[in-house]
């Protein structure tokens, strides 16, 4: 998992290289008051990652902070 301090945004990738460009459809999961959950999926359907905006609020700190920096 990666973790963007700017953004508050965490990356869980599912699949080890996603291309740019990769992700065709997105499903958001909002969490009012707290931040968003947006899987990530292929032309196939498959699901390549997860992001969570506001992963402060929606991940536990133990989680945060074991994630790679970018």
């Amino acid at each position: 998992m990666t973790y963007d301090s700017d953004a508050d945004a965490a990356y869980l990738a599912i699949e080890d290289d996603i291309a740019d460009g990769s992700a065709v459809e997105n499903v958001v999961i909002e969490r009012p008051g707290r931040g968003d959950i947006v899987l990530d999926f292929d032309a196939d359907g498959r699901l390549l990652g997860v992001e969570v905006i506001g992963a402060t609020g929606l991940l536990r700190p133990t989680a945060v902070a074991a994630a790679t920096r970018i």
